[in-house]
């Protein structure tokens, strides 16, 4: 187990490499619903939500809204594919971040995520580099 900022870090993985850890918790995804500001595409929904430490946080989910479990691990895959294209070799600071899935996200390109990802990422004031 270990600590982050104020933050117990018990379920997190390392998917999106040093810079970017993956939120597994679900009392941090539920913090982050509640307390976090949103950010609305077409296709996706972004919280963003202040943790108080240098490590950005990131999730990703897809509700049953989405579709059957296959459209559900296309739009999972098709939004982690754009992050990863977003944030390789940069960090946003210390911010969590959870990305939901909407139901068109099953159905686009991954290129079409990233341009709506970055977008999003702008309105909320986040900086990071894109490649």
């Amino acid at each position: 187990m270990r600590f982050f900022g104020y933050f117990e870090l018990s379920g997190v993985g390392k998917l999106f490499g040093e810079n970017v850890l993956t939120l597994r918790s679900e009392r941090d995804f539920r913090r982050i619903y509640c307390n976090g500001r949103s950010y609305v595409s077409f296709c996706v929904v972004v919280y963003v939500k202040n943790n108080f430490g240098k490590m950005t946080r990131l999730g990703i989910t897809a509700s049953k809204k989405v579709g059957n479990a296959v459209k559900r691990n296309r739009a999972r895959r098709v939004i982690r594919e754009a992050c990863l294209g977003c944030l390789r070799g940069s960090s946003l600071g210390g911010v969590d971040v959870v990305i939901v899935a909407r139901a068109k996200t099953a159905s686009v390109k991954s290129y079409v995520v990233k341009a709506n990802l970055v977008r999003l990422f702008e309105k909320a004031g986040l900086k990071f580099s894109v490649k």
